[in-house]
């Protein structure tokens, strides 16, 4: 965890690889995907097997909104969160009618998101951009969420499954952190749609975690 500005280096980490227009290429590319017929909401439905829409949902790092769209266009009452103007911007074109907020998810407050929420979703390798803001951004989670509240995250744990740039977290660190907010771990999985894996964080490579509020 070598930064305490989580935008900056997921800047850094996507100017590298895709240029100054990194999140209009990002969003392309789920579009592309999304058109030939590949699955691209497994996030959505693992909140669907959670808990039933019209629960409030923040999608934390929400980048150019693709999992808050889906959920939205599944009955959710969504609000999404980064702190990447560039990327917020797309997700606004893509649906102004909802809310998107620009910060750092380790000082949005429940007043900033309109109210508490019943799920807090950190998708596409949000935990490890973190980096050292990861404590706060716990901290900030645990006053989010409502009274037995869900946070689910999936991310990556070596670097086949991180972006070039990006350091690994090992889980052990991550659940720690959590647990030190107040969020227990309930399940764990090697994808989003519940694969088990072996059971061995460092063999299987990446992590979804459901933790809930005591």
């Amino acid at each position: 965890m070598t930064t305490a500005d989580p935008a900056a280096l997921w800047r850094r980490v996507a100017t590298a690889q895709h240029g100054v227009d990194y999140a209009e290429v990002y969003a392309e590319r789920f579009r592309a995907l999304a058109a030939d017929g590949e699955d691209v909401h497994g996030e959505a439905r693992c909140v669907q097997r959670l808990l039933p829409p019209p629960a409030r949902v923040l999608d934390a790092g929400c980048g150019t909104g693709r999992v808050a769209v889906r959920l939205a266009e599944l009955g959710y009452d969504v609000v999404g969160c980064d702190p990447d103007p560039a990327m917020v911007d797309v997700a606004r074109r893509t649906r102004p009618d909802l809310p998107w907020l620009v910060a750092d998810l380790a000082v949005v407050t429940p007043e900033a998101a309109g109210g508490a929420v019943d799920a807090v979703v950190l998708a596409g390798n949000v935990v490890p951009f973190l980096g050292a803001s990861l404590t706060g951004a716990a901290r900030s989670c645990a006053r989010l969420l409502r009274p037995g509240g869900l946070l689910v995250a999936g991310f990556g744990l070596d670097a086949e499954h991180l972006p070039e740039g990006c350091e690994a977290v090992p889980l052990v660190v991550v659940l720690e952190v959590f647990a030190q907010a107040g969020l227990v771990l309930e399940q764990r999985w090697t994808s989003w749609d519940g694969g088990p894996g072996t059971g061995d964080p460092a063999a299987d490579g990446y992590a979804v975690v459901v933790l809930r509020t005591r």
